[in-house]
């Protein structure tokens, strides 16, 4: 039986032998001693940032498609990734796997930041529904297993951050023509 997010203890090496659990890890990012998840949250917001600037001389359209297109091709490698290193693991969602925080942060990025501020806002709230998981994230974290589950929870987290960005960014004016 899969048990629940207390878990086996996973080491640098364990990463190193295996290009799976060194990408559901997040290249060992998972491997923070406290808040793995916070921790496994910045290479998602050095990826959305380098994808905007990259994709930016194409205008705020392509850097919206770029955004998206990433965020479900990463999406479905990381059902992949997340179930197999649970698999593994014998944990379901194993607090070290972020693969699923670096996507779900990745979304969030659709909302255009342009400031290293916003940065800080899209963290912040991304990092605030995946800890308290509002309905319906907590049902499907609890009913949903397997990777899709992993994944699943992360990337609704990441839609709920992106509309706390967006009101917030509206409510202090940054929206205002």
């Amino acid at each position: 039986m899969i048990g629940t997010k207390t878990s086996r203890r996973v080491r640098v090496a364990d990463l190193g032998r295996s290009p799976v659990m060194w990408l559901a890890f997040g290249g060992g990012t998972g491997l923070a001693p406290r808040a793995p998840g916070t921790v496994g949250t910045l290479p998602g917001l050095l990826l959305g940032w380098l994808l905007m600037t990259l994709a930016a001389p194409l205008g705020e359209a392509a850097v919206i498609t770029v955004i998206l297109a990433a965020t479900l091709v990463l999406s479905v490698v990381g059902v992949y990734l997340c179930g197999e290193a649970s698999r593994r693991l014998g944990v379901h969602d194993h607090g070290g796997i972020v693969f699923d925080e670096i996507v779900g942060v990745l979304l969030v990025f659709v909302a255009l930041p342009e400031t290293w501020w916003q940065v800080a806002l899209i963290f912040l709230w991304f990092r605030v529904f995946d800890v308290i998981k509002p309905w319906p994230i907590s049902w499907l974290d609890r009913r949903v297993h397997g990777g899709l589950g992993i994944m699943l929870d992360d990337l609704l987290a990441g839609v709920y951050a992106l509309v706390a960005v967006w009101l917030s960014l509206w409510g202090i004016g940054v929206f205002a023509g």
